[in-house]
């Protein structure tokens, strides 16, 4: 199976980093570390009957947009970091390489093309990642511990010493992590240490399927009095997560624009990349473009990221969430932000949604939707069965404009086919969000106006 091709020319990359290229009998070969443009040999791993899948082996032409990575635990090498998939190359191309993601799931899934495409939202490449799951394991046949993501392809932990995704602060912590770790009695049954940082603070949560005898406790004390974090200790799931010692400044973001400020709790969802999230945020409000009177329902509001910042400019936000907790930690930040009189917060099964129940939540002149992975299907497909059956919902009327804020463009062009295609609203703008640079993860935003 391991046969190594003739010299392709790479044509196109695709969303995983590969570069596309055809063989001599025109069957597609995708090349893992190959850029479009370049001269290439590949060695095959993976062979069906229209395409077939290799790693890069020679450059005899190699691309202006090849650089040199910038981390020196990424390759295409046996225990090479799999973190990131991108770093090879230029980061103002991945960023075109997502934006062309986005507009080409549009209209091939959906069958929408935006009649604007904005800019895509970026920002730093580097140090960006506030939120990180690192595995650990101790190695015992070695005598050493391992901090760190994935290996490529790979179930093993990478041996990393420096990750430059995440702020420096956090990246000097991975050898010191895993000296403590070693030292400490249960090493062998500590299988992760989680990242959440705040403006103000680094949380480490470490995730332990014993309980810690006291000389374990007292040797994380002592590396967080010296290192200047917060331990949060993990015993099972993620509501089992609790803080090691009171006190100490609070985990929390803030969104200066709006004079917003959101505490959360380490395993709380949380935009990874805080830079991005506050364009994204405001870029979505300016797109929303709310008036003084206007009431805005904020569908899938998690902690109330875009919740608290419509209740600045709105008359009324309702914030719509799956989960009471989330909805009970909406409304305390709500409360703290001196925005529980213009904010109402509502908990329901959003992938379940009906005409009855849209009309329950009543009518709003602008939405907010930011769904999780799977998108807003339910929700998309009963504002389309009003749009073809008004008795569903007597009286009730859809928003004039709607932002939809996506994580997976797969399911925004979906969802955005039913919202233009059937329930009578046109694609207005779009653009790609370049929330994890690196990676091969897309994040967008389209604005959807009612015809």
């Amino acid at each position: 199976m391991n046969q190594m091709t003739d010299w392709l020319k790479v044509e196109s990359i695709e969303l995983e980093a590969q570069g596309v290229a055809h063989n001599a009998e025109g069957k597609v070969v995708f090349i893992d570390g190959a850029l479009p443009g370049e001269v290439v040999k590949a060695q095959i791993s993976r062979r069906k009957n229209n395409w077939e899948q290799g790693q890069l082996i020679e450059v005899r032409k190699e691309s202006p947009l090849r650089v040199a990575p910038g981390c020196p635990h990424f390759g295409l090498h046996a225990g090479a970091c799999g973190g990131c998939k991108m770093q090879h190359l230029h980061a103002g191309a991945q960023v075109a390489v997502k934006q062309r993601v986005v507009e080409d799931q549009l209209w091939h899934l959906g069958k929408v093309r935006p009649e604007v495409l904005l800019r895509p939202i970026e920002g730093p490449t580097w140090g960006y990642r506030y939120r990180a799951r690192f595995s650990v394991r101790y190695v015992a046949k070695k005598g050493v511990v391992l901090i760190g993501f994935h290996e490529r392809k790979s179930r093993y932990v990478a041996d990393m010493q420096v990750c430059k995704v995440v702020p420096k602060v956090v990246s000097d912590l991975l050898m010191p992590l895993r000296e403590l770790i070693a030292g400490m009695a249960e090493r062998d049954r500590l299988p992760q240490i989680e990242l959440a940082m705040g403006d103000e603070v680094i949380a480490l949560v470490l995730r332990h399927l014993n309980p810690l005898p006291d000389g374990d406790v007292a040797m994380l004390r002592e590396f967080a009095a010296r290192h200047g974090v917060q331990w949060w200790l993990q015993p099972k799931g993620p509501d089992t997560v609790r803080l090691l010692d009171e006190g100490g400044p609070q985990l929390a973001y803030r969104l200066p624009e709006f004079g917003v400020t959101m505490p959360f709790k380490p395993t709380d969802f949380t935009q990874v990349n805080p830079h991005i999230n506050a364009a994204l945020v405001g870029r979505a409000l300016r797109l929303l473009a709310v008036q003084r009177g206007d009431r805005v329902i904020d569908w899938f509001c998690g902690l109330g990221n875009f919740t608290l910042p419509l209740a600045t400019q709105a008359r009324e936000v309702l914030g719509i969430e799956g989960s009471e907790t989330l909805v009970q930690r909406s409304r305390e930040n709500a409360a703290a932000n001196g925005l529980a009189h213009k904010t109402g917060f509502v908990a329901r099964n959003l992938f379940e949604m009906t005409p009855a129940l849209l009309a329950a939540d009543g009518i709003a002149d602008r939405w907010l939707i930011d769904p999780p992975r799977e998108g807003a299907f339910a929700l998309a497909k009963a504002v389309a069965d009003i749009a073809q059956e008004p008795s569903l919902a007597p009286g009730w009327t859809p928003p004039k404009r709607i932002v939809y804020v996506s994580c997976n463009p797969a399911t925004l062009a979906r969802d955005a086919g039913l919202l233009v295609n059937v329930a009578g609203y046109r694609c207005t703008a779009a653009s790609a969000v370049n929330m994890f640079p690196h990676t091969a993860h897309v994040e967008s935003v389209a604005v959807f106006d009612l015809v």
